[in-house]
């Protein structure tokens, strides 16, 4: 489907009252902002049938996002492909397609209907769709080329009020910025009172068909004026208001001709209806389509088996951990009892039993050491394939990203590093900080390398790298500082200052807990 020019080429719609040809510009109507409405059975689907009809059959292509499974009438008479849930549709797509759709309507120029009526998942149509819209603009925005987005129920994408969500964002953000790349939208509403008004005002042509109800008359009043807020529920079918940036008239009354195409949207009645043969794509287009579904449906298996070896690696990294501690608290208690037996008696050596009880206490800790740097390293590749794998899919959905402003939502690291060092100078945090690295198996100057490093959420991992510490050592810090609190750790195994604590300790709210612990270094060092 090669398009004509655009230049000035019209479409054919209808007429007005004394007969008279209405003839809309069709570039204007592949790249403007378009708002259509009018209650059930008043010709509002005609009417975006028609302009649908009049563009396909001018060659240019363009993409329907179809809320109830009304538009592969279509097909009856074009070659469009017909992509959704239903096993009706051409092919069963989800959110990994959306760039591939996307490139087949403009690069291909295959038109589309994305008809979301079959899913059941709600949040995969909402992010099928979202994102379908994100690659329509991103696309444009380098091949500038003259297409629309036909979005029906706008109401449920851009509300009135509050519940706009991200699909509705990137919607509102085509309308806005779309037309200057190529790209044009028209939402569909039998509820003009239900669809934000920025929409509505914003749009560079509008059709008001008939509407009864008296919040979406009053929405008739305010746009286009009082009269036609009055004159809008006497509106005949497929009769309409239309107004357009590109006429001198305010608003034209017109009588929209009926569509070619077979009416899928219609109210079933009594009488059989032999359903038309439909036209389909062809089979490569189709071949492309299946080969992501595959593909995703693969390396969703790979990444449910990855899950699973990495949760059964965390539970054994979890459960060396606590042996560890253990280990390391008795084995810390046979030292400190060593202290005192050497402060109290005079000796200078331990008794030969007691002696070796300690050497075996520091043998199992290295070999619980030993296990858990071997299990740590596998335990970040693991992460490390399932990142790519992520990324991947990400590539498979999204091809290119838009644009976001840069540091919006990303947290002042330098001032918090800032605020953390003034709260571990104050005396109540530091002498816990002390206590903590008298318990570990660091050295003054191993431990202030650590903790130098904890400037966010990082990983034991992480932060041996960054330190040069063996795990073993950084480890056991980590851990005296957690039974402190002045350390916690999320679900990712990611550490962090507890900044809560910290601000608590050096406002002097736990003065007996600095006490218990000058009092134990006082005993036994």
């Amino acid at each position: 489907m090669e398009p004509t020019s655009t230049d000035e080429e019209h479409i054919h719609v209808g007429e007005t009252a004394d007969g008279t040809s209405v003839e809309l510009p069709t570039v204007d109507i592949l790249t403007g902002r378009a708002f259509l409405t009018g209650k059930s059975g008043s010709g509002k689907s005609n009417t975006a049938s028609v302009v649908i009809e009049e563009l396909l059959d001018a060659g240019f292509p363009v993409l329907i996002v179809d809320c109830e499974g009304e538009y592969y009438g279509l097909k009856e008479e074009f070659e469009l492909l017909h992509a959704g849930a239903d096993e009706e549709c051409d092919i069963q797509v989800g959110p990994e397609h959306a760039e591939k759709l996307a490139s087949l309507a403009l690069e291909q120029n295959v038109p589309v209907i994305l008809d979301v009526s079959g899913f059941l998942d709600e949040d995969a149509s909402d992010e099928l769709v979202r994102e379908t819209a994100r690659q329509l603009f991103v696309k444009e925005k380098k091949l500038k080329k003259p297409f629309l987005l036909v979005v029906e129920e706008v109401h449920e994408y851009i509300p009135e009020g509050a519940g706009m969500g991200e699909t509705g964002r990137m919607l509102i953000k085509v309308g806005k910025r779309g037309r200057k790349h190529g790209l044009g939208v028209m939402g569909i509403s039998q509820r003009p009172a239900d669809v934000k008004k920025d929409f509505i005002t914003q749009a560079n042509w509008l059709v008001w068909h008939r509407l009864t109800w008296e919040n979406d008359t009053k929405v008739v009043g305010r746009i286009v004026g009082s009269e036609y807020g009055e004159q809008v529920s006497e509106l005949d079918a497929g009769e309409a208001f239309v107004q357009a940036d590109w006429t001198d008239d305010a608003v034209s009354r017109i009588q929209f001709k009926r569509k070619r195409t077979f009416d899928a949207g219609a109210t079933p009645g009594l009488d059989d209806f032999e359903r038309p043969e439909l036209k389909s794509v062809s089979e490569g287009l189709m071949d492309d389509l299946a080969s992501i579904s595959e593909r995703e449906e693969r390396e969703e298996d790979r990444i449910a088996e990855l899950e699973e070896e990495l949760a059964s690696k965390r539970e054994r990294i979890n459960e060396l951990e606590e042996e560890l501690r253990s280990a390391r608290n008795v084995s810390m208690a046979a030292r400190q009892m060593a202290n005192v037996l050497t402060a109290e008696g005079g000796q200078t050596t331990l008794p030969t039993d007691a002696d070796a009880d300690v050497e075996a206490l520091r043998a199992k800790v290295e070999r619980l050491e030993d296990a858990l740097n071997e299990e740590e390293p596998e335990s970040y590749d693991i992460e490390e394939i399932q990142e790519k794998f992520k990324q991947r899919g990400e590539e498979l959905a999204g091809g290119e990203t838009v644009e976001t402003s840069s540091g919006a939502g990303e947290a002042d690291n330098s001032g918090s590093a800032e605020r953390v060092d003034a709260l571990l100078e104050s005396p109540s945090v530091r002498v816990r900080v002390e206590a903590a690295i008298r318990e570990s198996q660091c050295n003054e100057e191993r431990a202030r390398r650590l903790l130098d490093e904890l400037d966010g959420e990082r990983t034991a991992h992480d932060l041996c790298e960054a330190a040069s510490l063996p795990i073993g050592d950084a480890q056991s810090l980590l851990d005296a500082l957690r039974s402190r609190r002045l350390v916690t750790r999320n679900a990712n195994r990611e550490y962090a200052f507890d900044g809560e604590e910290l601000r608590r300790l050096a406002r002097g709210d736990d003065p007996r807990g600095a006490v218990s612990e000058l009092s134990e270094q006082w005993r036994f060092d």
